[in-house]
């Protein structure tokens, strides 16, 4: 049985509902006549990269260099790293722009500087644009610096102008499909308003647009060119909260003993804390704030529904579950519960190994020393 081979907290992971969300994905993509590359921050994993790859994937996306270099090794060839330059690794970048075509995202001219004395091949140049999120970007509103950035880079050999790069970010504050659409539209049209403005002089533009929510939701998708959504392999609670997504569409969970029993408070202890799940939190409809919520146990895993127990608190290795009195009594020291994270992204990074629901490890996940 799957649970035999769990001793310590372990991240399981659906195969199958992971691939049913590739391809929901890819299948939206094709008919909206769009080019999706995925986001691979959220799994980082060879073998799950491979995954899509087996359904045609050829470019993706990563968050850092280390990354865009750890998937390179398996022989991706189109990257785009969807984080502004980070001028202290503009040789890193300068090198692996010599082996695949490297996409990278500026928005000020100070990352165009630091890296041109380095190149000896062509790297090509995302503007990070803003349509709302006001994490980091330019707003069309700031013309006078994308034209400078636009003739920087027209007047070096090394770098090729690609197009802008947008992340809706602020669809993750939503409480609804009906918010997320609103969101979108905003977008959509301040998209319209960059391609207006540079579609003459760039034909060929792309607009490369990401967030889970919105790529999960909706249906309109005028003006973008490629989607990169990254969440969407496993989705997580936070997804399902903002309705994203169904409960069975989440493709992990974390499995973790219980270590202690305090009935006389309703709560058990497992071995599972902050370092294994991460400390984001979601929060109740009546204002309880949880770390997770407790599945049903499945000879294949887990199922859709959750029980009537929730990670209350997370300290660093500790988790404290309650639940109602009845679920309790069915909870004994030495069982394992299996709890739906509240950010798959996160929890994964900490983990940094899966054990597919199949009993299979998948243990090529990215990792520090790589």
């Amino acid at each position: 049985m799957l649970q035999e081979k769990i001793k310590r907290p372990t991240l399981l992971l659906d195969k199958n509902k992971c691939l049913n969300n590739i391809e929901l994905m890819l299948n939206k993509a094709i008919k909206n006549n769009i080019q999706l590359r995925p986001h691979f921050k959220t799994h980082q994993s060879h073998t799950i990269g491979r995954w899509f790859r087996n359904y045609g994937i050829q470019k993706i996306t990563v968050s850092s260099v280390r990354m865009a270099t750890y998937f390179a090794a398996d022989n991706w060839k189109d990257i785009t790293i969807a984080f502004p330059h980070n001028i202290h690794e503009s040789d890193q970048v300068a090198q692996l722009a010599q082996k695949i075509q490297l996409n990278i995202v500026v928005e000020n001219l100070e990352s165009l500087q630091a890296i041109i004395p380095l190149l000896k091949s062509k790297i090509h140049v995302f503007i990070k644009g803003d349509t709302g999120y006001n994490r980091t970007g330019l707003s069309i509103e700031k013309k006078g610096t994308i034209d400078t950035l636009l003739d920087y880079i027209d007047s070096n050999e090394h770098l090729v102008f690609e197009g802008f790069l947008i992340h809706a970010g602020h669809t993750y504050q939503s409480t609804s499909q009906e918010s997320i659409q609103k969101i979108h539209q905003e977008s959509l049209q301040k998209i319209q308003s960059f391609r207006a403005a540079y579609s003459a002089r760039y034909p060929q533009l792309t607009i490369s647009y990401g967030d889970t929510p919105s790529c999960s939701v909706v249906n309109n998708f005028d003006g973008i060119d490629e989607i990169r959504p990254g969440n969407f392999v496993f989705y997580d609670l936070s997804q399902w909260r903002i309705s994203s997504c169904s409960l069975d569409q989440i493709a992990l969970a974390m499995a973790c003993p219980v270590v202690a029993k305090h009935p006389d408070r309703n709560e058990v202890i497992i071995y599972g804390g902050g370092v294994h799940f991460s400390k984001d939190r979601s929060t109740h409809h009546n204002g309880q704030t949880y770390f997770g919520l407790v599945a049903k146990n499945t000879e294949k895993g887990w199922s859709t529904s959750p029980k009537a127990a929730y990670a209350k608190s997370l300290s660093q290795e500790h988790g404290v579950i309650k639940g109602s009195t009845e679920w309790l009594s069915t909870v004994h020291i030495g069982d394992i519960l299996i709890i739906v994270p509240i950010h798959s992204c996160m929890t994964a990074d900490l983990m940094k190994e899966y054990l597919t629901t199949e009993g299979i490890w998948i243990r090529d996940m990215m990792r520090l020393s790589q």
